[in-house]
């Protein structure tokens, strides 16, 4: 297999990867428990907004995973990130410095999912994608 033959099957394992917690996560916004929990949290209006930014993961994570208008999932992400990273994972107002901790390396976390879905964003899905037989 030759060197670019090889590098196209890791953007497509990366973007597969990248996707997956936004898939898999997505299914948990519409449980009640995440819904108290983000209201815990001071997400206001936490019964509509947690489900609809499950909604929003999903769509965008799929999008990615099957690089069909990926740019555009990519920015669903994005817009799903943004207020999920602000709201839940506020370690600056954490009094426990072990739930402080956690929350922090959730917030960073984010951040680095955020910085992906950027990237994405410009460059677009990459090889094996349903974006590149158009």
């Amino acid at each position: 297999m030759k060197h670019s033959e090889a590098m196209k099957i890791v953007a497509l394992v990366g973007r597969v990867f990248y996707s997956l917690i936004f898939i898999m996560a997505s299914i948990g916004h519409f449980s009640h428990a995440a819904v108290v929990y983000a209201a815990n949290q001071g997400v206001p209006m936490a019964s509509i907004f947690v489900p609809i930014s499950g909604l929003i993961a999903f769509l965008g994570g799929l999008s990615i995973l099957l690089g069909f208008k990926a740019k555009w999932g990519a920015w669903l992400i994005v817009i799903f990130l943004v207020p999920v990273t602000l709201m839940m994972h506020r370690f600056w107002g954490v009094a426990d410095p072990m739930i402080s901790a956690l929350q922090k390396a959730m917030f960073l976390k984010n951040l680095s999912l955020l910085g992906a879905a950027l990237l994405i964003a410009y460059f677009g899905s990459g090889p094996f994608s349903i974006d590149k037989k158009r």
